[in-house]
């Protein structure tokens, strides 16, 4: 099978490669030149554990190709995945834009039967505009050519995408037809092998299932942030409440973690825009406003904390303060929507010298912020000479540093603990005074 992905961002390149790891022949196609070539020459755009040994693989095997002219292979592929890019826009609504853009140039090329299948989050109701455009550029030709439309969200974790994709919970396809069914049903075989996990649908259905999910998600993370922070105020211990509650099988023990808030390319934009697709059809999302506005409240937790701890916000002119961790979680180097930012932010606006390490994230901070912070090449030259230090990134090499090292690197005793993932007992015996979530 033949097919062809547009859009070599996040998504679209770990769909393309996976599907080529199991043997489909892929084209990936994506309008920035420069990234195509960067990527015919083995060079990766994005930071995801085991992606670029599998991209190489690939293409040696001559299975996986880029291009920049989607028209070049349109007519040599069976099934046409959409994997651009879906930005919100000024009042939260995803921008449809590039999806429409890919749409009106299969119209424009397209000469024999394909299914156009949107990978990308989107609205419910994009599937239909796809559609439109499509056969509005084919009337415009003169033709009349066969096409079948299906929606694919994606479920991939940023830091896990690769096995994620090879061995899904489940795969959700929207589709209209028996035809389109069938092919989507024969591209996906190869990873229902042990287990049937695929699941068909209408298409907006399809498409409401991936917005619903991570609105579930970030629901769960709001939800415990608001309960840590009640848990403060009464004495409770937000582990022991996370514990209790998650042993209930109705609930689960999955995103019951207190913390300084969530990030990434998903959470924030997918509750705005299914908030706005709400307030299109006449309806208020209430629970999802109260998510997303706790969760904007819990990002400038630590620096609360902070002015707490020193009586005055005026009185952190001149501090040095150290950050371990920028991206939004662990192993990705996203830092879209970060609580890093937020916090980066704060401790400027307060005339404080910020110093950060991140394992991976260091240069796409550079990119969005520049030298506004001292980029230390470990954790512990983060440390050095700063009055606190912030655990913003729970990163696996950040969970048991050497107290010993700490102490004698730091100039104050303030650790802030964004994750709660430090042995607090251990920093209190060392001198620390010790702040985190929920406790």
């Amino acid at each position: 099978m033949n097919i062809a992905v547009v859009g070599t961002g996040y998504v679209g390149l770990v769909t393309g490669t996976c599907f080529s790891e199991m043997g489909v022949h892929v084209t990936c196609v994506d309008v920035d030149e420069n990234k195509i070539a960067n990527l015919k020459e083995g060079k990766i755009p994005i930071y995801e554990p085991g992606l670029e040994t599998l991209v190489h693989k690939n293409v040696k095997s001559g299975r996986l190709h880029f291009t920049s002219h989607l028209e070049d292979v349109l007519n040599h592929v069976d099934i046409v995945f959409s994997a651009v890019g879906t930005p919100p826009d000024e009042d939260g609504s995803a921008d449809l834009k590039y999806v429409l853009a890919v749409a009106k140039t299969i119209g424009q090329h397209l000469n024999h039967y394909v299914v156009v299948v949107t990978k990308s989050t989107v609205p419910v109701g994009t599937a239909r505009k796809v559609k439109e455009v499509i056969q509005s550029e084919l009337d415009r030709r003169g033709v009349n050519v066969e096409f079948d439309v299906a929606s694919n969200p994606e479920f991939l974790k940023e830091g896990n995408a690769i096995k994620d994709f090879m061995s899904p919970d489940r795969v959700v396809v929207g589709v209209e037809s028996e035809r389109a069914r069938k092919l989507m049903a024969r591209l996906y075989k190869p990873f229902m092998i042990v287990s049937d996990r695929l699941i068909f649908t209408d298409i907006p259905s399809a498409e409401m299932i991936k917005y619903a999910a991570n609105s579930m998600l970030a629901t769960r993370i709001s939800f415990m942030n608001d309960i840590a922070n009640l848990c403060e105020l009464v004495g409770a211990d937000v582990n022991m409440v996370r514990k209790g509650i998650g042993s209930d099988t109705r609930i689960g023990k999955k995103f019951l973690y207190a913390g300084c808030g969530y990030g990434g390319s998903c959470f924030p934009k997918d509750v705005k825009a299914l908030i706005r697709t709400a307030a299109d059809n006449g309806y208020n999302m209430r629970v999802l406003q109260a998510v997303e506005e706790v969760n904007a409240d819990q990002k400038s937790i630590l620096y609360r904390k902070l002015v707490d701890y020193y009586g005055d916000e005026t009185l952190l002119q001149g501090k040095t303060i150290g950050l371990w961790g920028l991206a939004f979680k662990p192993e990705t180097d996203d830092m879209r929507e970060a609580p890093s930012l937020t916090l980066i932010d704060l401790l400027l606006r307060a005339d404080v010298t910020v110093k950060v390490y991140d394992p991976v994230a260091m240069d796409e901070c550079r990119r969005r912020i520049g030298d506004a912070v001292t980029y230390c090449h470990n954790m512990y030259e983060a440390a050095d000479g700063c009055d606190a230090l912030m655990l913003v990134t729970e990163w696996k090499e950040l969970r048991m540093p050497n107290v010993e090292t700490l102490s004698s690197k730091m100039k104050g005793r303030l650790i802030l603990d964004g994750r709660n993932i430090l042995d607090a007992e251990e920093l209190r015996q060392a001198g620390f005074e010790y702040h985190c979530i929920g406790r």
